[in-house]
């Protein structure tokens, strides 16, 4: 009280001075420099970038509040930092560690409301954490701003050359710090709140190149062509899956019967080595849909997509979605099909079939090529499936909380066994139709996180990965018309149902099934063809849209194990 009674003496005349105001600039200080007391606890940084990390921006925030006299109206001057602060607690409760990603940004604009809702309500102690710690700070600096109290000159010239001491000290253990890093990137990758101002102009950008995506490609054709053809109807049938991760199928060596239909089904081939090139939604299914691959992302904003392809080669095409429009790239690519439907409440996956049937009897096309979006294993689980097929139980709508594991995990499971009604009952649907060749394939856009380890992750779309996140489910399927026509094609699937693979070889797969080449299109990246690049390197594309190993994605040596364990190796 001393201190306070020292800088709160001998105010000028016709001003308010508060204690309250001090008290109350800590309090900003506090909150703000929280989630870098926690990033030096959950981060592998060294000791030099720790110091940088504290002490750089708790100087310049101390500066920042004495700026002007109004302790108030600084605070909220400052409500992007108690944004980020925000947004980083609760990233941290829900992933356990990393920074603010670029892509999070970027789901901030595309998510539709519903899914944002259905998250939301489930990590509501997080919310509420934030809730506490910030919404009362903000009412009381508004108050402060109203009652026109003032900050005295002696509070701010000490904090204020406290500030720019403590700001020094950090930019002094900035050259150690780079000097230890392996990549030289500590101020852009883990200095917070500069890395998340770093990610947020990432994605600026990226959305600035989406919206720019039509004219960018008004002139672009893949001049297709198609190499073979059958005498008669053919029908081919692209299925993306939603938060699908291998670990979680019966087929591929999951202890729960979660493929009760897809097991009984002889004909299907599995692809049990597939990664996917990113753990986000809004980039995984656009390069699904694009020949791109990682090491090329720009090249995303300026080729047309599959849909694009097939209607070159004269083929009637759908985009069936169980998803809303996203104003993301999956907008874009898919707006070159012939007819785009997006299904509404009830979100179930059936649907995609039911509306597909539709299509095909109605439609006179002997060329039909279908991409259906599923809303598969999306978070909340319990939501993805009628309650009277809920197989495990039991599997309330809950809190992401370690507790509630059990409840998480049969959720999902049961999700996961709806996923394998649909496809096995599309399968019996096309298996109908005799006079026609039939292709299907399947593949998840990625995995899931589910409180596996001690690490406790949940969900996807984190900077850092795991072996849950990566490692995704994908098999084809051939009608018996089609086996005869392509019998080669049919051969290469089985014979590279063990290839290393990674998501990339799905857009060149689909199109090498139809027979369909042109300009983008590579042999050497479709299962279904002898010249598949077994030695090609696999890639992740990163938070900064950077082609990287799957080493360097933050796996840890027990996500590399599991991963050997299904005959995955990096």
């Amino acid at each position: 009280m001393k201190f306070l009674n020292y800088i709160y003496l001998n105010p000028n005349p016709g001003e308010t001075r508060s204690r309250f105001s001090i008290l109350l600039t800590i309090w900003f200080l506090l909150s703000i420099i929280l989630p870098n007391f926690a990033l030096a606890v959950t981060e592998e940084y060294s000791l030099w970038t720790i110091e940088a990390l504290i002490l750089m921006p708790l100087g310049f925030y101390m500066m920042w509040s004495m700026a002007l006299r109004r302790s108030g109206l600084m605070i909220w001057l400052g409500f992007p930092f108690i944004f980020f602060a925000a947004f980083q607690v609760v990233l941290l409760y829900l992933f356990g560690n990393s920074i603010i990603a670029t892509d999070m940004f970027t789901n901030l604009v595309t998510t539709n409301p519903n899914e944002a809702n259905e998250l939301l309500a489930n990590i509501w102690p997080a919310v509420l954490l934030v809730a506490v710690i910030y919404l009362p700070l903000l009412y009381l600096a508004a108050r402060e701003i109203a009652k026109r109290r003032i900050l005295s000159p002696k509070l701010r010239k000490i904090f204020s050359l406290t500030g720019l001491i403590l700001f020094l000290l950090g930019g002094l253990a900035l050259w150690p710090a780079y000097a230890v890093s392996e990549k030289k990137h500590v101020l852009r990758d883990e200095i917070f709140p500069l890395n998340v101002c770093y990610n947020v102009y990432l994605s600026a950008s990226e959305l600035r190149n989406t919206f720019a995506y039509e004219e960018q490609t008004r002139n672009f054709r893949f001049d297709a062509h198609r190499t073979h053809s059958f005498e008669g109807r053919e029908i081919y049938v692209y299925i993306i899956g939603e938060a699908s991760r291998a670990m979680n199928w019966q087929l591929f060596g999951y202890e729960r019967e979660t493929n009760p239909g897809l097991s009984q089904v002889t004909d299907i081939t599995l692809f049990r080595n597939v990664l996917t090139q990113s753990n986000t939604t809004h980039k995984s299914v656009p390069l699904f849909l694009s020949s791109v691959n990682t090491d090329e992302h720009p090249e995303l904003y300026r080729r047309k997509g599959l849909p694009a392809l097939f209607r070159e080669a004269g083929f009637e095409c759908w985009f069936i979605s169980n998803q809303s429009p996203q104003g993301a790239m999956i907008d874009n690519l898919s707006e070159d099909v012939d007819h785009r439907i997006y299904l509404d409440e009830p979100r179930y996956d059936i649907r995609l079939k039911e509306t597909m049937q539709r299509a095909i009897e109605q439609s006179r096309s002997e060329k039909l090529f279908f991409i259906l979006h599923c809303y598969g294993s999306h978070f909340s689980y319990h939501q993805r499936y009628p309650r009277e097929v809920a197989h495990f139980q039991p599997d309330p709508d809950v809190a992401i909380r370690k507790q509630h594991r059990e409840e998480l995990r049969n959720g999902y499971d049961n999700s996961i066994r709806y996923t394998d009604y649909f496809l096995t009952e599309t399968i019996s649907y096309l298996r109908t139709l005799d006079d026609t060749a039939t292709a299907l394939l399947y593949c998840a856009d990625h995995g899931e996180d589910m409180m596996d380890d001690k690490r406790h992750r949940f969900l996807h779309a984190s900077p850092t990965t795991t072996a849950y996140q990566l490692y995704v489910a994908s098999f084809c399927w051939f009608s018996e018309r089609y086996r005869h026509a392509f019998p080669e094609k049919v051969q290469q699937a089985e014979e590279h149902s063990a290839a290393a693979a990674t998501t990339h070889a799905m857009y060149h797969t689909m199109a090498d099934m139809a027979s369909i080449e042109g300009r983008f299109v590579k042999a050497e990246s479709s299962l279904v063809n002898a010249s598949f690049d077994h030695t090609a390197p696999r890639r992740y594309l990163n938070d900064h849209n950077e082609a990287v190993p799957y080493r360097e994605t933050g796996l840890k040596e027990e996500d590399i194990t599991l991963l050997e364990k299904f005959g995955v190796k990096l």
